[in-house]
């Protein structure tokens, strides 16, 4: 089954996915230690499509209070913004998802986010027809389609290497390349999958 790019959101560690048909020539690289961007491969046609690169997980908050951001396009920066200015996550989520909407491209993509501070995990997904955010104190799914509402997923990683790999490696179809997170003790650590890692 192809569901398109997803999140996988606990309150400890998630993962975030690109599954593309149209644009698989995607990679995830760092940003430094708190960015993980999506982009094209140096074997990508050139597009001038804007939903094609992105920061896709950001590290947010300050010393006490840190979080991972993640996300399937450009509304994972104002969520951070927000979370980085003192919004609790359910309202950074919110606010930024309902000011970008869902993407107008030719299928009115959704876009998916999810904040994770260790102690909970926030998902949530703006569509044409809904917006949707939900606080979550086990591992939930959204996805562009199919699974385009919140649920309950088995999902046991427990380190941001594990989760990215256990993301890519999910049956749904059109795997291109995954990023994993994992929050706990004051710290977020991030991971790459990009399938030929």
């Amino acid at each position: 089954m192809y569901i398109g790019r997803f999140v996988v959101v606990g309150p400890k560690v998630g993962a975030y996915r690109v599954s593309s048909r149209s644009f698989p020539n995607r990679e995830v690289v760092r940003r430094g230690e708190q960015t993980l961007t999506v982009g094209p491969t140096d074997e990508a046609e050139p597009t001038d499509n804007p939903y094609v690169s992105y920061n896709c997980v950001r590290v947010a908050g300050g010393e006490t209070r840190r979080a991972a951001v993640l996300g399937n396009g450009s509304h994972v920066d104002p969520v951070a913004e927000k979370y980085d200015r003192g919004y609790p996550a359910r309202d950074a989520l919110a606010e930024a998802l309902l000011a970008l909407d869902y993407e107008k491209d030719d299928y009115d993509t959704p876009r998916v986010a999810g904040v994770i501070d260790g102690e909970t995990g926030h998902v949530g997904i703006v569509r044409r027809d809904a917006l949707l955010v939900r606080e979550v104190d086990e591992p939930h799914l959204v996805a562009t389609y199919e699974e385009d509402e919140p649920r309950p997923f088995e999902f046991a990683p427990t380190t941001a290497v594990a989760a990215a790999r256990t993301a890519h490696g999910l049956e749904y179809e059109h795997a291109v390349c995954a990023a994993g997170v994992r929050v706990g003790d004051g710290s977020v650590g991030l991971a790459v999958e990009n399938g030929s890692d």
